[in-house]
């Protein structure tokens, strides 16, 4: 069942730590880029977690997305797990991390993309920056956004 239409009043964006949001994290990770895009979890849990801000959003207690930031100057890891997709969710967790990005100083982010998701960074202002390239498995480009 696709989810087309957000109650915003049950949905929260919230600023977390790996060390406080761990297993909220995991349980979207884990179905987007283990299970779906056979990421091996070798590579998917790194020590980039520990330090990073992440953003997780939470349907009545339930984790539906996230994405993290590194440094306040890249963005990855976004993950909308799949009923959720179209919904406006991946939207909203990136205009948060641009927002905390600038807030703290950042005059660029930079994001790898998968290829399928150009068009929806480009739409938030991003521009390409390189040629297209494999990581684990996925096509990917370099995307910036200038602030």
């Amino acid at each position: 069942m696709k989810i087309k239409h957000i109650n915003t009043q049950k949905v929260t964006i919230k600023q977390v730590t790996w060390q406080d949001a761990e297993i909220e994290l995991r349980a979207v990770r884990t179905p987007v880029f283990i299970n779906e895009q056979f990421v091996t979890p070798e590579f998917e849990w790194d020590e980039i977690d520990a330090d990073a801000v992440h953003f997780l959003a939470m349907f009545e207690h339930q984790p539906i997305a996230c994405l993290r930031i590194i440094n306040y100057q890249k963005i990855g890891r976004m993950a909308v797990l799949k009923h959720w997709r179209g919904a406006g969710l991946g939207t909203a967790l990136l205009l948060e991390a641009i927002k905390l990005c600038k807030k703290n100083g950042s005059k660029i982010i930079y994001l790898s993309a998968q290829t399928h998701a150009i068009d929806f960074y480009q739409k938030a202002g991003f521009s390409q920056t390189s040629d297209e390239y494999t990581d684990v498995n996925i096509p990917h480009v370099d995307m910036q956004l200038d602030l």
